[in-house]
């Protein structure tokens, strides 16, 4: 059987914190979100024009996407740079390919 190493007072010190750090960027991040969500939902539900309420729902939706990839799934950690260039590809190669059809239904 393996025996388990044993951490130093420091390391642990060190571990601790940077969880600490970590759990607290999570939940900035996820309180934002909830924000965006109620800023769009309250955009909707106003009436305002909808020249104006759909780019801002875009950006909205985009930093969404954004906070859950780096914050919920883990893809600004080391180790996870396959898996991001991967997403990154897929992405680049469905926003080609949306490109692609709406120029064939424009033209």
């Amino acid at each position: 059987m393996s025996e388990k190493v044993s951490e130093s007072p420091l390391q642990h010190e060190y571990e601790k914190q940077k969880r600490k750090e970590e759990m607290k960027q999570q939940v900035i991040t996820f309180a934002l979100m909830i924000i965006f969500t109620i800023i769009a939902f309250a955009m909707v539900t106003s009436g305002l024009d909808k020249l104006f309420v759909i780019p801002i729902l875009l950006v909205l939706a985009a930093v969404q996407v954004a906070f859950q990839l780096y914050y919920f799934m883990h893809m600004s950690h080391k180790g996870h740079e396959l898996p991001a260039m991967m997403f990154y590809g897929g992405a680049f190669a469905a926003f080609l390919t949306i490109l692609a059809l709406a120029a064939l239904v424009w033209w």
